[in-house]
């Protein structure tokens, strides 16, 4: 039985979007990929002619879910509210323990990057900061969270401190350097 075009193309980005946030860009080629959806690696460049073209559908896919996610955090509750809600989205990033989040997987092979996945990466984590500057700045007028004043880089600080837990949770195999970061920036 053959799977349909979209059942195909959506199995490749599914599979690749788990070998990027597990090997990275650079630890995965178009023949393990064609081993884990059952298909030729000529198919694969049928949809994705270079392997910069399947990362960069993998990026924005990936963070159009992500940022979806984000977005639709209640943007009537409180700001402490909103960061936990938003701890809890990068738990589920880890999944059994053998994940990062996929831009914070590929910023570790920045050098090796073709130039539009970078930005892509790049956008991903300007988005992030940015929803984590307002609810910073929330917090501090609510008195529940505290950025010194300095949403901004309190927000690149704080989401570093994200994504370096998933690197720590996934080598410590504990979940709990996730939990405290959150707590932070708590008042």
């Amino acid at each position: 039985m053959e799977m349909d075009r979209n059942t195909v193309r959506e199995a490749l980005l599914e599979h690749a979007q788990t070998l990027l946030m597990t090997r990275g860009y650079n630890g995965f080629s178009y023949r393990d990929l064609s081993e884990r959806v059952g298909v030729k690696t000529s198919s694969i460049h049928y949809y994705f002619p270079a392997k910069e073209d399947l990362a960069l559908e993998t990026v924005n896919a990936y963070s159009a879910d992500v940022m979806s996610t984000i977005y639709a955090i209640d943007s009537s509750a409180p700001a402490d509210k909103k960061l936990d809600r938003y701890a809890k989205l990068f738990g589920r990033i880890i999944g059994d323990g053998n994940q990062i989040c996929l831009c914070g997987m590929l910023a570790s092979d920045i050098d090796s990057l073709p130039e539009k996945v970078r930005h892509a990466v790049q956008s991903f984590y300007k988005a992030n900061e940015n929803w984590l500057a307002k609810v910073l700045a929330e917090g501090e007028a609510q008195d529940t969270l505290y950025a010194g004043g300095k949403p901004e880089s309190t927000a690149r600080a704080l989401y570093a401190a994200f994504q370096g837990s998933l690197l720590s949770s996934r080598l410590f195999q504990t979940r709990a350097r996730l939990d405290e970061v959150a707590d932070t920036v708590r008042r």
